[in-house]
């Protein structure tokens, strides 16, 4: 057995593992499973690219086989772009598994890593990345920002607020609206507002709900924190 193509796919695969948990631990779409995939998936290619003078090639008379492992790893960072596509998607106002997708994208630069045998560097942008994911999360919550919500307010027939009185009405829970829709049915007894609302953290989602239910002219809404 050759070890030297075996602990690079062992440390591509923990890797891949430890971020995948971070990941799958916080309910994201890419977890434990598709990011050990995804660097083992572009150490073993790599580990390929690297070993094509092994490869069975078919020389014709006068041909120059010229190796170029770059050229996998171009492949492999631009391919990943359509797994990442996979997990974001769009909500309303809202756009969700951009950290995600960027961790699959670290996740297949450390398994090129891994691959052409930098492991030094590998170990360190694993590292980093694990510190970006999880104990960064921490800090971040600790931090003063702003929080942003998806709202959508179903108003009966005639019931619906003018723009400047909706953004009163959030003003009331320091809350800000920094995008408002329109959407009528096509029977036109509900008026819809679809709102992308910001305030400072942590916002009392609870309080706005409480007015919300007391209002007469709603229909029916819904109030969804954005978490990333």
């Amino acid at each position: 057995m050759d070890w030297d193509l075996v602990w690079p796919v062992v440390a591509a695969m923990t890797a891949g593992g430890l971020i995948g948990v971070e990941r799958t631990y916080h309910g994201h779409p890419a977890g434990f499973r598709t990011h050990i995939l995804v660097c083992l998936t572009s150490c073993l290619l790599m580990l390929a690219a690297m070993q094509q003078s092994t490869w069975d090639f078919a020389y014709l008379p006068g041909q120059r086989v010229v190796i170029d492992p770059t050229r996998m790893s171009h492949g492999l960072l631009t391919g990943i772009g359509f797994l990442c596509a996979g997990v974001i998607f769009r909500e309303g106002f809202s756009v969700h598994g951009l950290t995600t997708a960027a961790s699959l994208w670290v996740t297949s630069a450390i398994g090129v890593l891994y691959g052409v045998g930098m492991l030094e560097l590998a170990l360190i942008g694993s590292g980093a990345t694990l510190a970006v994911l999880a104990v960064l999360r921490l800090l971040d919550a600790k931090l003063p920002h702003v929080g942003v919500m998806d709202v959508v307010l179903r108003w009966k027939r005639g019931a619906a607020p003018s723009e400047a009185a909706l953004r009163d009405l959030l003003r009331a829970r320091g809350l800000k609206a920094v995008r408002i829709g329109h959407v009528m049915s096509p029977d036109r007894l509900i008026h819809e507002h679809q709102l992308k609302v910001k305030g400072p953290m942590p916002i009392d989602a609870d309080a706005l709900v409480a007015q919300l239910s007391g209002h007469d002219g709603l229909a029916g809404f819904s109030v969804l924190p954005r978490d990333e």
